[in-house]
């Protein structure tokens, strides 16, 4: 007898204590598979790690994108020095996998139905979580937090986060915050694509009037301001999901 391939899930899902029942998360992701004609998507490890640890603290996890509908994957994120247990469990389990190709269509008013707005990486965010595409997204966060629920972001999933307002003023403004850095674009031979085609967030960041705050590259770093959580690089995944974790117990 084979055992079933969810057991280990199962277990920390057992031996979670923390009382978060009845709470919820959605995580968005983007929609976008192509940036300057290059393709990209989401950063697996970063909706994988989150979806097991919040299931296993006993959330209740929806999976939503910009668009609705199948979620496009960077390659990069399944090769094999990035290709983590959780992101391959998560290939292997017929749950997740029917919500990353059915995601449910991000809309304003989700911010009444979750407790938790969390935001994924990949590049892809570069393009549809922030213009036009990223409208409904951008009124999400904005109620979201206005009600004091939180928001959180790792990696480029903070892109969502630079054209949000409270009451006019940047909704980042003053508050500590994170994201991938300059220094990891670069490292990941990314800067000449992101130049072209988007922003850098360290700077936009700072340009807003944040306190940008970033740990060593690929290491996990996570900043707390409030009711908001962002976290610098898909090695923060677990990190960004345990502070939110923390602060819904």
């Amino acid at each position: 007898q084979r055992l079933p391939p969810l057991t280990a899930q199962n277990a920390d899902a057992a031996a979670s204590q923390i009382d978060t029942m009845g709470k919820s998360v959605v995580i968005v992701n983007t929609s976008a598979g192509a940036m300057g004609g290059n393709p990209t998507g989401l950063w697996l490890s970063e909706l994988a790690d989150p979806y097991y640890a919040f299931q296993a603290a006993g959330l209740e996890v929806t999976v939503a994108s910009i668009a609705g509908g199948a979620i496009p994957i960077d390659a990069g994120s399944m090769g094999e020095n990035f290709f983590g247990e959780k992101a391959k469990q998560f290939m292997h389990d017929a749950a997740a996998v029917g919500a990353l190709t059915h995601s449910v269509k991000v809309e304003a008013s989700m911010a009444d139905k979750f407790d938790c707005v969390y935001l994924a990486g990949g590049h892809g965010c570069c393009v549809d979580f922030v213009g036009g595409a990223a409208k409904e997204l951008k009124a999400l966060i904005e109620a979201a937090y206005a009600a004091g629920k939180l928001v959180a972001a790792d990696c480029h999933g903070p892109m969502g986060l630079l054209e949000c307002t409270v009451g006019g003023a940047p909704l980042v403004k003053g508050l500590e915050v994170t994201a991938f850095t300059n220094l990891e674009e670069d490292q990941a031979g990314a800067t000449e694509w992101v130049k072209a085609n988007t922003v850098f967030m360290e700077d936009e960041f700072a340009k807003l009037g944040a306190v940008f705050k970033k740990g060593d590259p690929w290491t996990a770093h996570v900043c707390k301001a409030g009711n908001l959580i962002t976290a610098q690089n898909p090695q923060s995944a677990d990190a960004c999901a345990a502070a939110v974790i923390e602060a819904l117990a």
